[in-house]
């Protein structure tokens, strides 16, 4: 019997790059390997302010280009956070064996209270990680696909099932990380120390999945390198070089080192041109699929992926409601 997994993706801000590169890409790899669940975590993204019309474009394009990626519902089930409700009511109960102190040491909530600037910050922003156990325990998961950055939350998940075994008697299965390859991690364009961020205030830090082949060329002709002229893969000394090889390597699926030699003795005009050239190519496939993909498409398959999911979500409710006390 397969493993099973599970990963989500907000539908807010743009998918770019390194958002496929880094996290989407082993999603479609794994469809073969596991049973894998994805789920577009719409509620996830109201933590902050959305216009209601944009929001629900949002959604139904992240799901889109999900299927334009090659997330299959044949293998894998694909739905909407928000259509199996039993996602909600879990998260109040793990709520109860949360400590508010094990939320305020998150680093991403840390962060983005300092980004406030002494502005209100709401509760969701706080309760966020526990929704997050929520999605990842409800379906008895083995395994969460996680980058450096969402450890620590899968780590929170991990003690708050430990917790709620030890109150209540075994009821969730503690998940294992499945941790990112090394070298997928990509550097935004504009500063190669900064992770790529779809949050980004300048459009020249990322490349969408569907930008246009001249603004892509554009993007990475702008792309900041160094002022030396050695084109060499070392992240520390040279990130904006080191960056592009990585991007160049894996739209070409050759290795970083195979893709750095060919380039001895050339300029850095040479490879920012070859790997816009890659990008573009690379994205034509997808950006066709996207286009052929329709709204009603997108609507039926997410829907009939949370009916798939209704009964296991409700049978996990029941078994939990009975451990406290409520049934």
């Amino acid at each position: 019997m397969k493993k099973t997994v599970f990963s989500g993706i907000q539908p807010s801000g743009t998918i770019h790059l390194g958002n496929y590169l880094g996290a989407l890409k082993r999603w479609v790899e794994m469809q073969n390997q596991y049973n894998c669940i994805f789920g577009v975590v719409d509620l996830h993204a109201l933590t902050v302010y959305q216009e209601p019309k944009k929001f629900r474009r949002a959604i139904l394009d992240t799901a889109k280009i999900l299927l334009a990626l090659g997330i299959d519902p044949e293998k894998s089930t694909l739905f909407l956070q928000s259509d199996v409700s039993q996602h909600l009511e879990l998260f109040w109960i793990l709520n109860s064996v949360t400590k508010v102190a094990e939320l305020e040491l998150m680093t991403q909530y840390k962060d983005k209270v300092r980004q406030q600037h002494g502005k209100a910050v709401f509760a969701g922003l706080l309760n966020y990680p526990v929704l997050m156990a929520a999605d990842i325990l409800i379906y008895d998961t083995d395994f969460v696909p996680v980058g450096e950055d969402q450890r620590q939350h899968l780590e929170l998940t991990r003690e708050v099932a430990r917790r709620f075994n030890g109150l209540y008697g075994k009821t969730f299965k503690v998940p294992e990380p499945l941790i990112e390859k090394v070298g997928s991690k990509i550097m935004a364009l504009d500063d190669p120390l900064q992770k790529m961020s779809k949050s980004a205030e300048s459009p020249y830090n990322y490349i969408t999945l569907t930008d246009k082949p001249e603004l892509i060329k554009d993007k990475i002709k702008k792309a900041v390198t160094d002022s030396d002229t050695i084109i060499k893969y070392d992240p520390i000394k040279k990130p904006g070089i080191s960056n592009l090889l990585t991007i160049l390597a894996l739209v070409t699926d050759r290795d970083i080192k195979e893709v750095e030699g060919k380039y001895f003795g050339e300029n850095y005009g040479k490879l920012k041109l070859d790997t816009a050239d890659a990008v573009v190519k690379f994205l034509s496939n997808f950006q066709e699929k996207f286009k052929k993909i329709s709204d009603s498409e997108v609507d039926s398959t997410l829907k009939k992926g949370a009916q798939s999911l209704k009964k296991k979500a409700e049978d996990k409710i029941d078994e939990v409601y009975k451990k406290v006390g409520i049934r």
